[in-house]
């Protein structure tokens, strides 16, 4: 903790560093009570003046320096609570360091720490200099060589990036291990665990013939929940070679689980550590959506060996570099893994629903960043799904064929390289030829681009006219906006379906086998479009694919929506005018309600939900998800600043969710029946849309008659994996009264108490719950024997669970909610900085919400008021009080 106002890092002030590492052998002797640590640094003045060589370093005791193996004379040197500064050093020498850290007391799982009886590590992004005195930046590549001491009985097995050199064993029931990681690396790279492991082996060979070893780790009593990640793991690999043409390139590929762990995973060089809950799996303990994230989450960490390690981000505000690029990659692996309309839905509905509302709030930044206090606090939805939509928009722009010549040109010319977002897009533009210029505007203005369409439509000339406009609004530190490069993608929707799509004085493009299908390029404030021989006035099918992440502005009526909604070619427009049909009509209720008239909701919208449902011959898990209505967040955020009435928009999305579920009442339930199935539970794309349709069948059921809660208490009990028993559960719970979720509640808690995985989403369907016992029933949890305020994903599990998934009870109006995140975050302050700053997005929105916000604030400027306020915390308060 600090009491001096931390500084901030601007971009523009980058400066390539004064010395390189060329080598880096590091000596561990892990112990009860601390750990020794001996570094070895081969230093090389990388500029021509005697600069002193200041290296980072937080938390650590020096116990000796010595340069040459010569040992340095105190006033050689300084020591800081953040740096150690060297004067009048050799233009190359070897400078060894020995340290003392305390890993059991680091609370903030950063640098070396303890989770349970295991020692692990998280260097990214700067927990390394908790570690040791170094140079811990991205730019400093080094040969890493590991050496570890541990006592054999209690850390049987010791792991280190690279290969495997040598095990020795020695005294004092001690044993010895050397790793050595041939590859150049940045020290966020580095990875070490030690503890009491149990492994299950694979292998792969690549598409060069090399064999490779895989191995995931984990503590004895979840070795029967690796299988699903090992084959995860291997799909990911030979994807990867066959889809971009990057193979792995050492011999053995290590995974451990963690229970303790800030992020979801950690891609360090050949050592990836996981958070637990993105690896382990059964279908007892694990719902599809779990084993969906979990083959992304493997998927991810596996190609960032390429992008992020092999070629990694010249410093931190190229992030997005390595992580909008990757998120990409995993997002079109997961596609072609599943089916790629849905998954592009599900990505678009959280963008949507958190990442606009990122750029709509205090936080809001560009993709890569111009300045930061605390670089953990930019590991944001903005600098990873916006960047991945970036990087898609380039593929869009470019294709397919030229975008795959892009990215090998981009990894063979920086190949064990630091680079920039702008050495990314030569490559692309090298290879393709195009000019991306002003696409970089993407990369440096914050904001979610708005785009206004309007039309007309000539019946005698048979011609079509789009009129597109495009502006952005302003965010902190950017009042202005220039036009951004914007691929629309559409097409146009006749009687018959959708319709030829041809500029006008355009030749036909013989090279495309669709021809209702184009893209539009938006480059400037206002621009039009006119298309001929268009025989009747159609509906435009905008945005296709989502084919930018900008907000869509056209004044749709709702017999458009309903068709486009039933019969477009595109599945992702069927999604979106499902959605903005039921934006329109909740609106429409809330304002009902707010003049105290009673709802009547659009007929147009519960018939084309049980036209849905009626339609047997479409995919189930699609027709899922066109029939999860707007969330609560989203539809806040829709109302804007100062107008968002979080008590009416909750009454009024049950009250359109209770009229569908009366008006298909009955095929409701004929579905429900008829998805049923006594197969065998795996994790396939069939049988996770199947159950996917049928609870939210169940879903929509009890909300429309308490009747139909016998159908969830029925399948609460026969469920036979945890997606269908927690749906079950999670029904009871939202719909019922209090003594009939009450003893499901405890059952199913005695059931699985031995699960830690299956606690935390029961704390998470508690915390979730709209009833008004809410916020004191957490507070209760909190005391919970299974509730740990030091482990991660125990907090975003009850407190991140109840503060983001519950705006009906956080946000009550005596500010009891708000005072209860407030004081968990002052908490965690001083234990967990990370995690403290992410629990605060919710009251960030502040502005947003009516009546509402003076409460709000006032738990910020309470914790901006904290006597030792961590960087991390400080950075998101002060910004959200301005």
């Amino acid at each position: 903790m600090r009491d001096a106002t931390p500084g901030t890092v601007f971009l523009e002030d980058y400066q390539a560093p004064s010395y390189l590492i060329n080598r880096t052998e590091l000596h561990f002797e892990l112990g009860e009570e601390d750990t020794i640590l001996t570094s070895r640094l081969y230093l090389l003045r990388a500029v021509p003046d005697d600069v002193p060589l200041q290296l980072h370093g937080q938390e650590l005791e020096l116990l000796q320096l010595s340069v040459d193996n010569e040992p340095l004379d105190a006033a050689a040197y300084q020591v800081t609570d953040d740096y150690l500064l060297i004067h009048k050093l050799p233009e190359q020498c070897v400078l060894t360091c020995k340290t003392r850290i305390k890993p059991q007391d680091n609370s903030s799982l950063e640098g070396l720490y303890k989770s349970h009886s295991m020692f692990c590590t998280q260097c990214e992004a700067e927990g390394f200099r908790k570690i040791t005195y170094y140079l811990d930046r991205p730019d400093v590549m080094s040969v890493f060589t590991v050496t570890i001491d541990a006592d054999a009985g209690r850390y049987p097995v010791l792991l280190s990036n690279g290969n495997l050199l040598e095990a020795t064993a020695l005294d004092n029931n001690r044993h010895r291990v050397q790793w050595h990681d041939p590859f150049p690396k940045p020290s966020y790279l580095f990875a070490l665990v030690a503890g009491d492991l149990q492994h299950i082996e694979d292998s792969f060979r690549t598409a060069g013939g090399r064999d490779v070893t895989l191995r995931i780790y984990v503590e004895p009593k979840d070795i029967g929940k690796c299988d699903y990640a090992m084959d995860a793991l291997k799909r990911s690999m030979r994807w990867d070679e066959e889809v971009f043409g990057r193979e792995y390139d050492l011999d053995i590929f290590n995974i451990v689980a963690v229970d303790d762990f800030n992020m979801g995973a950690m891609e360090n060089k050949s050592l990836n550590i996981f958070n637990s809950s993105c690896v382990l799996a059964h279908p007892d303990i694990t719902t599809d959506a779990g084993y969906q994230r979990i083959e992304a989450i493997v998927a991810h960490e596996y190609f960032h060996n390429w992008s992020g390690n092999r070629v990694t981000c010249r410093d931190w505000f190229q992030l997005s570099l390595k992580e909008g690029f990757t998120v990409f990659r995993d997002a079109e692996f997961s596609s072609d893994m599943g089916s790629r309309t849905v998954k592009r839905v599900e990505d678009v509905s959280m963008l949507r629903s958190a990442q606009f509302a990122e750029d709509a709030g205090p936080m809001a930044h560009p993709v890569r960043p111009e300045s930061y206090i605390e670089i953990n606090n930019f590991y944001t939805l903005t600098v990873y799904e916006k960047g991945a939509e970036v990087v898609r928009m380039i593929h869009t722009l470019l294709g397919a064929e030229k975008f795959r010549a892009g990215s090998d040109l981009y990894f063979s010319r920086h190949d064990g390289q630091a680079v920039t977002c702008e050495d990314f897009l030569l490559a692309m533009e090298d290879a393709s030829g195009m000019d991306l210029g002003q696409f970089r505007r993407w990369y440096a203005q914050a904001g979610t681009p708005v785009l206004s369409v309007a039309d007309s439509y000539d019946a005698e000339a048979q011609t079509y006219t789009l009129e597109v406009s495009q502006r952005c609004p302003a965010t902190p530190g950017q009042a202005e906006k220039q036009p951004f490069v914007i691929p629309l993608a559409m097409g146009l929707l006749g009687d018959a379906g959708n319709l030829p799509v041809k500029l006008a004085g355009e030749e036909p493009d013989h090279d495309t086998d669709d021809n209702t299908h184009r893209v539009l390029i938006i480059d400037r404030e206002q621009q039009q479009f006119v298309f001929e021989g268009v025989q009747e006035h159609p509906v435009p099918s905008l945005l296709r694919g989502f084919s930018a992440p900008v907000r869509l502005e056209y004044n749709y009526d709702r017999d458009a929506l309903c068709q486009l909604m039933s019969r477009d070619g595109d599945g992702f427009v069927r999604w979106d005018s499902g959605q903005t049909l039921a934006l329109q009509v909740i609106s429409e209720v809330q304002a009902q309600l707010s003049r105290g008239e009673a709802a009547a909701v659009d007929p147009l919208l519960t018939g084309a939900f049980t036209r849905l449902l009626e339609d047997e011959s479409l995919d189930p898990a699609m027709v899922a998800e066109m029939l999860a209505l707007p969330g609560e967040g989203y539809l806040a955020e829709q109302a804007g600043e100062g107008a968002a009435d979080v008590d009416l928009i909750h009454r009024a999305r049950q009250r359109v969710k209770q009229a569908i579920g009366e008006a298909a009442e009955q095929v409701l339930l004929a579905r429900y029946h008829g998805l049923a199935s006594d197969e065998a539970y795996q994790p396939v794309g069939e049988q996770i849309a199947r159950r996917a349709l049928r609870n939210s069948c169940l879903d929509y059921l009890a909300c429309a008659n308490p009747a139909h809660l016998a159908l969830a208490s029925e399948q609460l009990a026969s469920a036979g994996n945890m997606t269908d028993r927690l749906a079950a559960l999670k029904t009871l719970a939202f719909h019922a009264e209090e003594a009939d979720w009450t003893q499901p509640l405890a059952d199913f808690y005695q059931d699985w108490r031995h699960e830690t995985l299956v606690v935390n989403q029961w704390l998470q369907l508690q915390a979730a719950m709209p009833d008004a016992g809410a916020l004191e029933r957490v507070r209760g949890l909190m005391e919970h024997p299974d509730f740990d305020l030091r482990n991660p994903n125990k907090v975003r599990s009850l407190v991140g669970g109840f503060a983001g998934q519950n705006p009906v009870n956080f946000h009550r109006a005596d500010g009891a909610g708000y005072r209860l995140l407030a004081d968990v975050i002052a908490q965690l302050n001083s234990i967990n900085p990370q995690i403290a700053s992410r629990l605060l997005a919710p009251l960030t929105r502040w502005r947003f919400y009516v009546g509402r916000q003076e409460l709000m604030r006032g738990e910020l400027q309470r914790l901006a008021e904290l006597p030792e306020l961590s960087p991390d915390v400080y950075e998101v308060v002060t910004k959200s009080l301005q």
